[in-house]
């Protein structure tokens, strides 16, 4: 009997260390990223009206590890672009950007989100330096700081510290609605493993719009850049919809940026001057047509490596045809594919064998045979002279 009363006191004790260890585990938070550890199950994907959604050191090291520049090594990049573009909220394309503009059922827009981040200290921002960006410790935000430089108010925080400050931002004092456009800067890569080009988000940076007292034209204040790869965790897990047809939200704010759903405009191209469009190109109109060259060229890289299929031949050719004869606009793509489909064409001509019977093939070779006994002349015995007379007599 002593034994079993062992035994079930050393099983008391083990259940209780397992039920205080889940619970260590359960609340430990990192306090400077606010990303949960791997045990906190409970938590995990649960949305909190105090803290928001939560992000689990898994999730995290998902999203660095798959879908991130750093995600790829520099033996399988063979071709990279760097550019800038701004994204103006106004178009239609960008407004899930900026909507809702009040928080509606716990949704946020991105400007929302990013602030809350920054205030719960859960997000790094670093300083807009016109001319090139440093993603360092050097260049790194001081949050107080920068609420103070916009005007923007807030309060301590329960809990804040000097190592951990957090702050408290009203909703009605968060700038969200002056927030109306946004710069991107945007990695193009082909990675050879992949054998694919696609676009890396690299970092995002708000913009303000502000008026002066007396009105007039607004100026526009970039505020912070914030690391694309920090903020896709939170922004995996707010859904949005992107048009007015159906009101389900099918997407989120990540699969917004990776598959290039918004309309940015070109600005800034990585170069060795370090010099934007307006500074390269500062009339308008070649500024206009060097951003549609530098669009249509990324458009068209992928479709240049692959051999075009004979159905794009077919159409290219059509194409061709009938802008000879002034039936149809000048089409960009036909015109970038032009030199590829025409010796696609001539390869598939010569290597498309005839097609032939054996009675055909029987047939010219017995004509031949019998036309020059057809045509065949009567042979005279005549002279050379009488030949040449018989010419002149026709004549």
């Amino acid at each position: 009997m002593n034994i079993y009363k062992l035994n079930s006191f050393f099983c008391g004790v083990a259940v209780a260390l397992c039920a205080l260890c889940s619970a260590d585990e359960a609340g430990a938070q990192n306090e400077n990223t606010g990303v949960v550890r791997r045990g906190a199950s409970e938590r995990r994907g649960t949305r909190n009206s105090d803290d928001g959604p939560q992000v689990t050191e898994r999730m995290q090291a998902f999203f660095e590890n798959n879908g991130s520049p750093e995600s790829v090594t520099d033996a399988d990049r063979q071709w990279m672009r760097v550019m800038y573009r701004e994204l103006d909220l106004n178009k239609d394309k960008n407004a899930p950007l900026y909507f809702p503009e009040e928080p509606v059922d716990g949704n946020l827009n991105l400007f929302r989100i990013i602030m809350k981040l920054l205030a719960d200290n859960r997000l790094t921002a670093y300083e807009y330096l016109d001319g090139r960006e440093v993603f360092s410790d050097e260049y790194k935000v001081n949050v107080k700081d920068l609420l103070n430089r916009f005007y923007i108010m807030h309060s301590p925080a329960p809990g804040s510290t000097d190592k951990n400050p957090k702050f408290i931002i009203q909703e009605s004092d968060v700038p969200s609605q002056e927030v109306l456009s946004y710069f991107v800067i945007e990695r193009w890569e082909f990675d050879t493993r992949r054998n694919k080009l696609r676009p890396y988000i690299e970092a995002i940076c708000p913009v303000l719009h502000r008026t002066g007292d007396f009105g007039g034209e607004a100026v526009k204040y970039p505020m912070f850049w914030v690391k694309f790869s920090d903020i896709r965790p939170w922004l995996a897990q707010q859904t949005i919809f992107l048009n007015d047809d159906n009101n389900l939200p099918t997407c989120t704010y990540d699969d917004f940026f990776n598959m290039t759903m918004y309309d940015g405009e070109i600005y800034k191209t990585r170069n060795l001057k370090n010099k934007s469009m307006a500074q390269l190109y500062p009339d308008p109109d070649d500024r206009k047509r060097a951003q549609d060259s530098i669009q249509a060229r990324l458009d068209n890289f992928e479709a240049k490596l692959w051999t075009p299929s004979r159905e794009e031949v077919i159409a290219a050719r059509e194409a061709r045809e009938a802008l000879a004869e002034g039936k149809a606009p000048v089409d960009p793509l036909v015109e970038a594919t032009e030199g590829a489909a025409a010796s696609e064409e001539v390869a598939t001509e010569k290597a498309a064998p005839r097609r032939s019977t054996a009675r055909a093939s029987k047939a010219p070779a017995k004509k031949n045979t019998k036309k020059p006994k057809q045509s065949k002349p009567k042979v005279s015995n005549s002279s050379s002279n009488n030949a040449v007379k018989s010419v002149r007599r026709r004549k």
